[in-house]
């Protein structure tokens, strides 16, 4: 990740606080400057075109500037965004990219947010929380979402219900497709296999619920897992972190 050094006193960035929001959606928009959203409490999903970033309340998403999004408020709560000034931040991020809010970051950004006067202190929790922005390794937050009628339909049907038990052969029947033509077009069109695409799908269905505050083993079973040891290691398997983590 690349960040521009500081030349001058002016901002590098505005962070604005945002008011705990009721469930919604906000309709496709652009910005021109480059943000990160932050759900302090809450979740949020942002669109892009054919693909779905998720924001639980211990990740952030960057958001570059001019790309258009809609965005959809999944659970209320509080949050806040960072908005870059000029071309300061990542300038290596042309996509939505998932960021790890981690306590440090999390605490410049509030702290950011309440004490705005300029000054010597916030320039250096300004470039402080440039130095820590770290994209998130293994991140569950996009879920493409094929174009195929075939494939997107069963897609579609997952995401409504992740824990739909039917496997590859069950649903190329409900299609009136060759398993075949189904592996293959998944592969094509999301870049996984079908396995590889339902787990991420079941994983990022598990993080609302625990954002929401279901325990482990709840999450685990409304996303069709019977065993919450299984779950839990697919989940660390995927994302890196045990899935306690992301309990609200």
């Amino acid at each position: 990740m690349a960040i521009h050094d500081r030349d001058s006193a002016n901002p590098m960035l505005v962070v604005i606080g945002q008011p705990e929001v009721d469930p919604g959606s906000i309709g496709e928009h652009r910005h021109r400057r480059n943000m990160l959203c932050w759900s302090e409490s809450g979740t949020i999903a942002l669109h892009v075109g054919d693909r779905e970033w998720l924001v639980p309340p211990n990740q952030g998403l960057w958001v570059p500037a001019g790309v258009l999004h809609s965005v959809e408020v999944r659970r209320p709560g509080r949050g806040r965004v960072v908005v870059f000034v000029d071309d300061h931040g990542p300038t290596d991020w042309h996509e939505p990219t998932g960021v790890a809010i981690t306590p440090l970051v999390a605490e410049l950004i509030v702290h950011l947010d309440e004490n705005r006067q300029r000054g010597a202190l916030r320039q250096h929790a300004e470039s402080l929380l440039l130095g820590l922005l770290e994209a998130v390794p293994n991140a569950v937050f996009d879920v493409p979402i094929p174009a195929d009628e075939r494939i997107r339909s069963i897609a579609e049907a997952l995401v409504d219900n992740p824990a739909d038990p039917r496997d590859l052969d069950e649903w190329a029947f409900a299609v009136k497709a060759g398993v075949r033509t189904i592996s293959r077009l998944f592969v094509a069109e999301t870049g996984m296999t079908f396995a590889r695409w339902r787990t991420r799908v079941r994983v990022r269905a598990a993080i609302e619920h625990l954002a929401a505050g279901a325990s482990v083993g709840a999450a685990a079973r409304a996303v069709g897992y019977r065993k919450p040891a299984a779950f839990a290691e697919t989940f660390r398997r995927l994302t890196g972190q045990h899935p306690s983590i992301y309990r609200g």
